[in-house]
């Protein structure tokens, strides 16, 4: 069973969005031509979904700016400036993304006191979202893992489900992904080829990779 996996390509994290990637809707065609050639028995879409006062945001923090560091939930907190909020425009999928192929939509980040990079667990990993079930309930022994960004969310992703899925073969797809700041992408991308992800293109997916 092989499965895409699509982390938070959301209007937020694309150009005009509150915490928008460089050039984070280029991974959009990416993402549709995967999901319409790639082979695919299931396609998941992770999403952001933040209450408005959710404890990552520089607001609620008086006295602090967004990209300080702080700790929430125990661990060391980048600040964000407001972002995906539930319900909100910034919070939904990037418009042109085939969203009507997607099987599974799962949110995170909903818990104001801990941040969710992952779509598995929170950044605490004390509380999980269910999605390493589902996967491993529907049988999934390839995922591929893309979207946005490299060095945060889809970082996090491909680590937590190589982590707790070990027989599952995680690879991230590196062109149907964009991130934050360059180096951190070399070192996220340096991180996930150590812990056994493997490193490929779309190119090599619709090749039969």
């Amino acid at each position: 069973m092989k499965c895409l996996l699509l982390v938070d390509i959301q209007n937020g994290f694309c150009s005009g969005g509150n915490l928008a990637v460089p050039n984070g809707e280029d991974v959009v065609p990416v993402a549709n031509r995967l999901i319409a050639e790639g082979g695919y028995d299931l396609v998941v879409a992770s999403q952001d979904w933040h209450p408005g006062d959710h404890g990552s945001f520089a607001s609620q923090h008086p006295g602090r700016s967004p990209f300080e560091m702080v700790t929430l939930g125990g661990k060391p907190q980048m600040l964000w400036p407001d972002h995906c909020v539930q319900g909100s425009r910034d919070a939904d999928f990037h418009p042109e993304l085939n969203t009507a192929a997607v099987d599974h939509v799962q949110r995170k980040g909903e818990d104001v006191a801990v941040d969710s990079y992952s779509a598995f667990r929170d950044n605490d990993q004390t509380a999980l979202t269910g999605l390493s079930d589902y996967l491993t309930g529907k049988g999934v022994d390839t995922l591929d893992v893309c979207g946005l960004a490299t060095d945060y969310c889809v970082k996090a992703s491909a680590l937590d489900a190589k982590a707790m899925m070990p027989d599952v073969d995680v690879r991230f797809i590196a062109d149907a992904s964009r991130g934050i700041d360059p180096a951190g992408v070399e070192t996220a991308i340096a991180e996930m080829n150590a812990a056994g992800i493997r490193i490929l293109t779309s190119k090599d997916v619709l090749a039969g990779a």
